[in-house]
């Protein structure tokens, strides 16, 4: 469990904060996350790993010479938002390009892919590496649909080292693919992680059990069975490791046995002595191993294997040295003051405050007065979403990580609070809606943040400043908020998903609306037809997010995604539709 905290909701900030005041020579806080105190003296290809907190030393604890550039930090299991990544993109470049790296999660791959397509329209040059190292979480030929679990650490490693030696950018990203398609991970959980201030863990583990298949972010463990002794557990990891061996691999291992937070060092070493006997008996020989807490998940009790097959390139730049607050290989003596000079916050991210800053759009006195309707929706979701955080958390941790209410409540905090600003400055109806949606998105992160932020904009865009909208027009902005979030999380009817009670809800809407149905009646026939098929998605097994590889596990328990736009619909559709648009 985890005690030491004082409020919840900003414990990954404040753990940040210490991070960075503890280590002020290698590391400096930025917006997102965190980047080396000294920049390079020449032009060096940027690798940037991020995800969301809990995983210490993974991510900010890599930070340094050899290793990452900087580290892009979200909320606790949650994807930092598009708005962070690009923040820490901008602060750590110095010329030579972006690579992003990061694990194979619905929210990681949206908002970096954003962050990315930004950087690249303002002429950086820049790419993404996924790590998919879990061989649980998919078949051998889904390989793409695998989630990064502790291998995250050797691919980072092996393109870290290789940026710092002076590689290409094309050479940095191939070799980080080409280690990743090398590398392969298979974990096994004891007992499950404890968000700040919760009272119960995200799972539990019966006595004498275990879960094996364990996910990083508080998931459990895809399949339990019995608990075994350390070297019938060692027998397990390793042959089905093994049994997974790329056809191009070596002989030469890069091994990694990790803590996944609270597995004391002395059980890893005890477990160590059969696996390293496993592996040299089956013909490898072990390069440098390590042994210890890696990629951690909170304080998860468990335990994960993680092989990576070296080639002469490969072994070269995993032996590289590396100096970072939580990992030192070799000597790197001097290296820092080599770097260049030190940088302070204010250079990191001009353009957010440029951003804050930019103009409000000239609007009309009705759409202004339509924007209070709105305003008023958005604090009535707020105060749903507050009351349902720990209802949708539990959902979420049923088969996923139990970010979700707390996720969806960070993004509608940060959605009012910069519709109130936009409210003040005078804007209208559309520019406060996207300028909300903005906000979700910037600070909320994950799979969520993305898609509600995104559909909050494409609706405030389809609303504009110019007037209140007919019934028309509100239909309209609700298709054009469906359109957004099905095309940013490329997810269908059937995928459990909250598309799921997306769909329906605007299905209802166009098909009420076109019988000549009056427009509150309509919203109302509309939200009731999404609760209905929010409440379906029990039975539904998930095709899409961190659910899929647990999805017998979520059997009987409704899509938490589907189920919080239920009730959001449920709860606005009265002040969202109580103006006099409903006349015209």
């Amino acid at each position: 469990m985890t005690r030491i905290f004082n409020d919840p909701a900003v414990f990954a900030e404040e753990a940040l904060q210490g991070f960075c005041e503890l280590h002020p020579n290698q590391v400096r806080q930025v917006d997102g996350g965190a980047v080396r105190r000294h920049r390079p003296a020449q032009p060096k290809v940027a690798v940037i790993p991020g995800g969301g907190s809990g995983h210490y030393p993974a991510f900010a604890g890599l930070i340094g010479p050899g290793f990452a550039d900087g580290a892009v930090v979200g909320n606790i299991f949650t994807s930092p938002s598009a708005q962070q990544a690009y923040s820490v993109a901008r602060a750590a470049e110095s010329g030579g390009g972006v690579v992003f790296t990061y694990g194979n999660y619905a929210g990681d791959v949206m908002n970096f892919g954003l962050a990315t397509e930004r950087l690249a329209a303002e002429g950086i040059r820049v790419e993404n590496v996924i790590v998919t190292d879990d061989i649980a979480s998919a078949a051998a030929g889904e390989v793409d649909k695998r989630r990064g679990i502790a291998g995250d650490f050797t691919v980072f490693k092996v393109m870290g080292a290789a940026a710092e030696a002076g590689a290409g950018f094309d050479d940095v990203v191939r070799l980080g693919r080409k280690a990743n398609s090398l590398t392969r991970t298979m974990g096994a959980a004891f007992a499950g992680c404890t968000f700040p201030g919760a009272d119960t863990p995200l799972f539990t583990v019966a006595d004498g059990q275990m879960g094996l298949g364990l996910g990083i972010h508080g998931e459990p463990g895809l399949h339990d069975t019995e608990l075994p002794s350390a070297a019938e557990l060692a027998r397990e990891l390793v042959g089905r490791v093994l049994a997974e061996a790329p056809v191009e691999g070596g002989s030469r291992l890069a091994v990694i046995l990790n803590g996944l937070g609270s597995t004391k060092h002395e059980e890893l070493f005890v477990l160590w002595r059969t696996v390293s006997a496993l592996l040299r008996e089956a013909g490898h020989t072990l390069v440098l191993p390590e042994v210890g807490e890696l990629v951690t998940s909170l304080d998860m009790a468990g335990v994960s294997l993680t092989v990576t097959w070296l080639d002469d390139e490969l072994e070269q730049l995993w032996a590289a040295p590396a100096e970072t607050p939580a990992f030192r290989r070799g000597s790197l003596a001097g290296a820092a003051a080599a770097g260049g000079e030190s940088t302070d916050a204010a250079e990191a991210a001009p353009d957010e405050a440029q951003a804050s800053a930019a103009p409000v759009p000239a609007s009309s006195e009705e759409s202004r007065r339509f924007a209070q309707h709105c305003m008023s929706a958005l604090e009535t979701a707020r105060l749903t979403l507050h009351e349902a955080e720990s209802r949708l958390g539990d959902m979420d941790a049923i088969a996923g990580d139990g970010d979700h209410g707390r996720g969806m409540v960070r993004g509608i905090d940060a959605a009012f609070d910069a519709a109130v600003l936009a409210l003040d400055n005078g804007a209208g109806a559309g520019t406060m809606l996207a300028t909300a949606g903005d906000a979700w998105a910037a600070k909320a992160g994950g799979t969520s943040g993305v898609l509600w932020g995104g559909g909050l904009r494409a609706a405030g865009e389809s609303l504009g400043d110019e007037a209140a909208p007919s019934p028309a027009g509100l239909v309209a902005a609700a298709q054009a908020f469906t359109n957004r979030i099905l095309t940013l999380g490329k997810a269908e009817a059937g995928d459990k998903t909250l598309v799921d009670a997306l769909l329906p809800l605007v299905r209802t809407l166009v098909d009420a609306t076109g019988n000549g149905a009056a427009p509150q009646a309509a919203w109302h026939e509309a939200a009731r037809a999404a609760a209905s098929a929010a409440e379906a998605t029990a039975a539904f097994i998930p095709k899409k997010g961190r659910a899929r590889p647990l999805a017998e596990k979520s059997i009987g328990t409704p899509d938490p995604g589907a189920t919080s736009l239920a009730m959001v619909a449920a709860a606005v559709v009265d002040r969202f539709t109580t103006t006099n648009a409903q006349t015209k």
